[in-house]
């Protein structure tokens, strides 16, 4: 989503840090820049310009000015005044010591809230609670159905009550049937509208009313931009909720909203919503997204998702082989399917410290997911000796192999080369304890 930003603030930093000395003047020019790539990010201007204003306030001090390295000083202010802005550390989901203890999503329709709800139930489960769902949006059919198939996918109960039933009536029966069940957490989906109005704002503090949930979470789309901090606006004034879940943050539009809705509203961002699966909702991070939007990578959130498809045997495992320089095409085809199911290459790409600057020639080189599939054929069309030792494998061999996995000889070649180049880089990580060469710092040195 940040991708455009990210490249706009990479080519201002570029400038800055390509320059031995900064004046003041360097400076306003870098502001302007910044202001223009922001704005056409989507973010709200009234942010832009006390964001823009604290930038420069700091950028100008002697000590920046007369540092040895003053863009990458400015580099390091935008980084933290950017971290400020989300919200400085990360607002971890509030629960109480009651059980169940109830959550409530609010909403928009269309914002992703139901989805959302079964993300979120999928997200405590995993972390050892037993939610139960209670869909409370009378007024969209769609809505309870749409709960209940994404429970039985997950297989989470989900509570619905009867036609006609009052939203708060249901609200509450739900809560009973969790004690019952003995569930934990109670997630209410509550009904959205096409626009805030005041019969759902009525409503959503009824039933905020009738429960006192532990948190009340505002669910907004960032696809639609500068609407979704005006409607947080809106339900801060009359529900009072705890926090933000962003949804659709892996698309297309500008992103600014992210940027928007802590400055605008006062209330943290909790969880975003990063792909369609039911497992692609994380914690957010301010430091974290700061450091993706400036290309720097976000490595705290690329190791949880290495942990979350790796068990510990088969890391130990694969630790011991490396360090015994016996990586093979086994090896790399267990790396790859462990790296598919971290989520679409280029947001792991996006995660990796200094690998954003390369993403823009990645995507012109046409990097194809679908060439994981090719890659696991060839591989699997291998034998078990080819694939311990490949430099086996002759030009029969590679015949046989082609044929057998559909695919070319060069394609068959392009693997091989591929492979015989992450050995190379394997050793080099085993040689620097872990570290590949260029990737202890991101940008700007940081």
């Amino acid at each position: 989503m940040f991708d455009n930003l990210t490249t706009r603030l990479q080519g201002v930093f570029s400038k800055l840090t390509g320059r031995g000395r900064l004046s003041e003047a360097d400076v306003d020019v870098a502001m302007r820049e910044i202001r223009m790539a922001l704005l056409e990010a989507d973010v709200n201007f009234r942010v832009v310009k006390d964001f823009v204003a604290k930038v420069r306030e700091r950028a100008v001090g002697a000590d920046v000015l007369n540092s040895l390295t003053p863009g990458q000083t400015v580099v390091k202010i935008v980084l933290e005044e950017l971290t400020a802005l989300m919200g400085g550390g990360e607002s971890k989901l509030a629960l109480s010591g009651r059980v169940p203890n109830v959550i409530m999503l609010v909403g928009l329709q269309g914002s992703g809230k139901t989805t959302a709800t079964a993300k979120l139930a999928n997200l405590l489960r995993k972390q050892g609670r037993r939610p139960l769902m209670v869909a409370c949006d009378v007024y969209r059919p769609a809505a309870i159905d749409q709960l209940e198939a994404l429970g039985r996918e997950l297989g989470i109960p989900v509570h619905r009550g009867a036609s006609g039933e009052d939203p708060v009536a249901i609200a509450k029966a739900g809560v009973k049937a969790a004690i019952a069940d003995m569930r934990d957490v109670v997630l209410v989906d509550t009904a959205g509208r096409l626009h805030v109005d005041e019969e759902m704002m009525v409503e959503a503090a009824a039933i905020r009313s009738a429960l006192r949930p532990d948190q009340v979470l505002m669910v907004v789309d960032a696809m639609t931009g500068q609407d979704a901090v005006t409607a947080a606006s809106a339900f801060a004034e009359r529900v009072d909720f705890d926090g933000v879940i962003v949804t659709k943050l892996d698309g297309d539009a500008r992103g600014g909203s992210a940027l928007s809705v802590r400055a605008v509203t006062g209330k943290p961002i909790k969880f975003v919503g990063v792909g369609e699966k039911l497992d692609a909702l994380e914690p957010f991070r301010p430091d974290g997204m700061a450091r993706r939007i400036l290309g720097m990578g976000d490595v705290v959130s690329l190791i949880e998702k290495a942990q979350e498809v790796t068990d510990e045997k088969t890391a130990a495992e694969m630790e011991q082989r490396l360090r015994k320089a016996e990586f093979t095409l086994d090896d790399f085809l267990v790396q790859m399917q462990q790296l598919r199911k971290m989520g679409s290459l280029d947001e792991v790409l996006s995660l990796i410290p200094g690998m954003s600057a390369n993403r823009a020639a990645m995507k012109d080189a046409k990097l194809d997911e679908k060439q994981l599939d090719t890659t696991t054929a060839i591989i699997q069309s291998m034998s078990a000796a080819e694939r311990r030792k490949p430099q086996i494998i002759s030009g029969q061999r590679r015949a046989r192999i082609a044929r057998g996995s559909g695919t070319t000889v060069q394609q068959v070649n392009q693997l091989l080369r591929q492979f015989s180049e992450a050995q190379k880089m394997m050793r080099q990580m085993v040689k620097n304890k872990g570290r590949l060469p260029g990737m202890g710092r991101g940008f700007g040195g940081f």
